[in-house]
């Protein structure tokens, strides 16, 4: 949630991105460079998702009290790291399917966002919630994901990362699922150091942990906004944060990055100044020609 709601002040404060919205206010996909990378980068932070989540218990090897040889800490660590696949999952194939029947095609990109988005959600409950609770929470964080996306669009809200969407809604959604599917058993497991934690809401555990995890939503929506808003003010004012308007257009990999990933050029146009020269292929006839 820090992070979404970082990036949602650093969107709100730069605007746009030239050509995001058309003059009619349309909603204008802007062309990315690779698939492929997002994939790849997708799968590099579904990995070291494992490392944080289940990676985030002190120690493996501990008994919990009154258990046998045969359950402790390595079982809460395993339970974690599959809570943790099965919400990134369940959020991908929402994500997936929902799309399709909203746009009418399949999307990689979308798919990887949504994944990310289940990731998301879970890490905040990964540790005391049951493996099917945690189909629930990837199922819903997907949902949270295109709403909000909707919604951005119609704002004119764009964020390129889906920052505050995917971080900043799922996480808020992550938060509240916590304080309604937490086992009892699983808490003061996980958590030993206080007797007679509260736990979730669905669970048995009444509404003490969800009033202040809603407590907890609020004072980390009003922080981060006192303490970013501010901060990306300042840098939009000191224009440190985004390029000028001609290297925008031309793209950052031609004039910051030395390269041509953007550039398309024709080999007989007479403009041609730099780029890679491209042979022009010309269609096949689909109809015969006339003689």
């Amino acid at each position: 949630m820090v992070g979404g709601i970082a990036g949602l002040w650093g969107a709100l404060i730069e605007g746009p991105r030239i050509g995001r919205f058309g003059g009619s206010g349309r909603s204008v996909a802007l062309r990315g460079h690779s698939a492929s990378l997002v994939v790849l980068g997708t799968f590099l932070l579904w990995f070291g998702w494992y490392g944080f989540n289940p990676g985030s218990f002190a120690k493996i090897l501990a008994p919990y009290p009154d258990s046998d040889a045969y359950y402790g800490q390595w079982s809460a660590i395993g339970r974690t790291a599959v809570t943790t696949t099965l919400s990134g999952c369940t959020a991908a194939l929402t994500t997936l399917f929902g799309k399709r029947v909203m746009s009418g095609h399949w999307n990689v990109t979308d798919v990887c966002n949504g994944l990310l988005g289940g990731l998301a959600a879970i890490t905040a409950s990964c540790s005391v919630v049951e493996p099917w609770a945690a189909v629930i929470c990837g199922f819903v964080a997907s949902l949270v994901l295109m709403g909000c996306n909707k919604l951005a669009e119609k704002l004119k809200y764009d964020d390129p990362l889906e920052a505050a969407q995917l971080h900043g809604g799922c996480g808020m959604w992550g938060v509240i699922f916590t304080a309604l599917f937490a086992s009892e058993k699983y808490v003061a497991e996980v958590y030993p150091s206080v007797a007679n934690r509260p736990y979730g809401l669905f669970m048995g555990g009444g509404g003490r942990l969800l009033a202040a995890h809603l407590i907890q939503v609020v004072v980390i929506v009003g922080w981060v906004s006192a303490t970013m808003g501010p901060l990306f003010y300042i840098l939009h004012k000191l224009k440190l944060l985004r390029i000028s308007a001609e290297d925008e257009l031309a793209g950052m990999d031609l004039t910051r990055h030395g390269g041509f990933a953007y550039a398309y050029h024709d080999q007989d146009d007479p403009d041609q100044k730099g780029g890679f020269p491209l042979s022009r292929v010309e269609p096949a006839a689909t109809t015969p020609q006339s003689v």
